[in-house]
């Protein structure tokens, strides 16, 4: 028979069996001795007693194989907890599924897994195993009513601890809690990893002397070793745990910070490979992230300058800046400030270069267009610039024309579209009516929302005939806004845009603080110009009767309307639609 169990269930039932018989044969001959007396027949000497001694031996072995078949399946439990409580990190469920095994393995009464706390050393009790009677004789206890000295004993010591009547043994003869517990058997071992002891398996009965043998203490010993090691492997792998997410958290929030940061950041390894390209390195250098990544720098970044040698410069010493100028793509070129800076471990090693790299294009494009405006615009000009740039907060007054136009209403061309495109709608009206102004040496004052504001005849642009340059501009808006429509597909019954134009004495200068400013124009002719613009109908252009008198052999028809009464003013005001002639 292949099971051991089931061979050694078949030697036990052949032993009971054997037994049974010699105590029927010791019977038969007890009863057939006198008989045999009669006939002067005797029994050889100590055919009893040795018939009793083969029961007592068949005794003794029917006790030895019951031992042997427990110890046996307490083996074979050991081996399986083995596999069981290395299956999971969770260190909860080891314990939980730990102490079932305890439970199996001592048949205690109750049981518990004390640990160590890992920070205080404090000792904790994290699982607890106990039947009824002992749950109702706690139930009113905040701890488990064990003996603490004895686990003391085991945590300071590293041994075990059985003892098979603990209420009369003489090592534990004046303690309070075993006296106060009636403890009776108890077996406390250590969970001891490499020398470290973590804590302690305690089981005890408190009603039966001697539940506990040296097998029990064997066992408990080799099972606490193997869940020594699995609290070992859990708490390893729950500061693993901690530690990536720590990591993930910090690598959040320094990739949070290398996207906020205008400058381009580049890092590279000691071997020049690019390690870090944060999102405004990207857009300067129009490249994507994950095909850089890992790539040489001097495929990357193609700069006029010997970059293998400034990377080596840049390990070696301390900083190196450079400015330089490069493609990234075939119409567009970059001028860029580089700042090259060795990459240090905490021993002063350096493990690669730290680059920023900001892009001063636009600079350099303003720059160059100052210099053009100085060759080619005239004096008087850039005087102008400059005198409104000096003026203090506050202006001075003087005759302008101003304009207000509505490019086109939101609501009205743009329902149902996503905000992207709304935004890209909005800047085409916008980006006409700019063009139309400027193509007439207007200034704009300012955007708000799809309105322009916009000013003929300031300190920038002064001019005897703004009023006709005014007109001209809503002139061109219209026509600029009917070639916008055939462009997108759009009706033009009816318009979108309405525009307002008046002339008077308004108030130009910087608004603001000492340290921002505005340059613009208040007062009742910039009010009223605005008045007019949201009077008119959509599709018209309405002048003020103070532009009309200053329009001379203007190429425009004038329709006269009624009479408008605008908000904070008491007299009417005489207003005209104009069209092109």
């Amino acid at each position: 028979m292949s099971d051991p169990s089931a061979l050694q269930t078949t030697i036990l039932t052949e032993l009971r069996q054997l037994k049974t018989l010699l105590e029927e044969i010791s019977a038969s001959l007890q009863s057939q001795r006198e008989i045999l007396k009669v006939r002067n027949i005797t029994l050889p000497p100590m055919t009893f007693s040795t018939l009793n001694s083969l029961v007592t031996e068949l005794d003794k072995l029917d006790k030895k194989v019951i031992n042997e078949q427990t110890e046996i399946g307490q083996l074979r439990s050991l081996a399986d907890n083995a596999a069981m409580i290395n299956s999971t990190f969770d260190l909860d469920l080891v314990l939980s599924n730990a102490m079932e095994v305890v439970i199996s393995l001592t048949q205690a009464e109750r049981g518990y897994i004390i640990l160590k706390n890992e920070i205080s050393g404090e000792v904790e009790f994290r699982v607890k195993r106990e039947n009824e009677v002992a749950q109702r004789g706690s139930a009113h206890s905040t701890a488990p009513q064990i003996s603490m000295s004895v686990v003391n004993e085991v945590l300071n010591s590293g041994t075990p601890l059985l003892t098979d009547n603990a209420y009369k043994d003489e090592r534990w003869q004046g303690n309070a809690s075993v006296a106060a517990f009636s403890l009776r058997s108890v077996l406390c071992v250590p969970l001891k990893y490499k020398d470290e002891v973590l804590g302690a398996v305690y089981v005890d009965n408190r009603i039966r002397a001697g539940v506990f043998e040296q097998r029990e203490r064997n066992l408990l010993t080799a099972f606490a070793n193997q869940v020594a090691v699995a609290i070992a492997n859990a708490r390893l792998f729950q500061r693993i745990q901690t530690s990536l997410q720590e990591i993930l958290q910090m690598k959040e929030l320094t990739d949070n910070v290398f996207a906020s940061i205008g400058s381009g950041v580049i890092t590279t390894d000691a071997n020049n490979l690019i390690t870090t390209f944060n999102q405004a390195a990207c857009q300067i250098l129009e490249k994507e992230h994950d095909a850089v990544i890992g790539q040489p720098l001097n495929q990357v970044l193609e700069v006029a300058a010997d970059l293998d040698e400034i990377l080596q410069q840049a390990q070696q010493e301390s900083n190196l800046i450079i400015e330089t100028e490069f493609s990234v793509s075939k119409n567009r070129r970059v001028v860029a400030n580089m700042k090259f800076s060795p990459l240090r471990d905490a021993n002063l090693n350096t493990q690669g270069v730290a680059i920023v790299l900001d892009d001063l294009t636009q600079q350099r494009e303003r720059d160059e267009m100052l210099n053009v405006m100085q060759r080619y615009l005239p004096p008087a000009l850039i005087e102008n610039i400059h005198s409104i740039a000096g003026l203090d907060l506050g202006g001075e007054r003087r005759e302008v024309t101003c304009i207000f136009a509505e490019a086109g209403s939101v609501g009205t061309f743009a329902k149902g579209l996503p905000p992207q495109q709304i935004m890209e709608m909005v800047n085409a009206y916008l980006a006409t009516a700019t063009e139309a102004i400027h193509t007439v040496q207007g200034v704009i004052d300012k955007y708000m929302g799809t309105d322009v504001m916009a000013l003929f005849n300031s300190q920038l642009n002064p001019m005897e005939d703004h009023a006709a340059r005014a007109v001209e501009a809503a002139l061109l808006m219209r026509e600029g806004f009917i070639q916008l429509y055939r462009k997108l597909g759009i009706d033009p019954n009816p318009h979108y845009y309405r525009i307002g134009v008046h002339t008077g004495v308004a108030t130009l200068g910087n608004v603001g603080s000492i340290i921002r400013r505005d340059f613009t124009a208040i007062g009742d002719t910039i009010n009223l110009s605005k008045r007019l613009q949201e009077n008119a109908k959509y599709g018209q252009i309405i002048i003020s009767e103070d532009t009309r008198q200053l329009l001379q052999n203007a190429p425009i028809r004038l329709v006269e309307l009624e009479p408008l009464q605008v908000k904070g003013r008491q007299q009417h005001t005489r207003v005209y639609e104009i069209f092109r002639v």
